[in-house]
């Protein structure tokens, strides 16, 4: 164990692996706002944050809950809903006139064709600027819901099909139909920014 005077404790909330601050100082110096995309268990948050030295400043923020109003029924963590959340911040942030921001993973690992890129791919599509590869975007296909309507189509035991589905059954989707939903509710969002 190392002690004595030379040894220093890092911060709290880097021993609790909640923030890296390398990074951190590295986005906060940045002129640029911060995309930022913290997916839970249960839904996608992004907010446009400002780093400022008495503290950082929410500019705009999107939750999954804010889909239900433009006639969502898929669910409210996946692929497709991170996508439609990037295109709603997207049309926020430009409404705040915003037109530029730096990518914040946070802790996160940058995974290829995750929801994180996919909320990023909807920010990009709204005309917001922020630098990202081309080549960790999923493909659309997978944005649009296509790959959960085929592997629905693709169950066999109808038990397995309603324990796998069921959410999207009580919300009144069948999930072969969700890039139909995925359509109309994009093109929503786009009518309204």
């Amino acid at each position: 164990m190392a002690k004595g005077p030379r040894y220093r404790v890092p911060y709290r909330r880097r021993r609790e692996a909640k923030t890296d601050y390398k990074a951190r100082r590295i986005l906060a110096t940045s002129e640029r706002p911060r995309f930022v995309v913290r997916p839970s268990n249960k839904a996608i948050t992004i907010q446009i944050v400002k780093s400022r030295v008495e503290g950082d400043s929410i500019l705009t923020q999107v939750s999954s809950g804010e889909l239900g109003k433009y006639g969502w029924l898929g669910g409210s963590k996946n692929t497709s809903a991170a996508y439609l959340l990037g295109l709603i911040a997207g049309k926020k942030a430009l409404k705040e006139g915003i037109e530029e921001a730096n990518l914040d993973l946070g802790l996160l690992s940058p995974t290829k064709g995750s929801r994180i890129f996919a909320s990023v791919k909807g920010a990009l599509d709204a005309g917001l600027e922020i630098p990202c590869n081309s080549d960790v975007i999923p493909e659309p296909s997978k944005i649009r819901g296509e790959k959960i309507s085929e592997y629905a189509e693709s169950l066999i035991d109808p038990q397995d099909y309603k324990n796998m589905f069921s959410g999207y059954l009580k919300r009144g989707l069948r999930p072969q139909s969700l890039p139909e939903n995925f359509d109309t509710v994009k093109m929503k969002i786009e009518e309204e920014g």
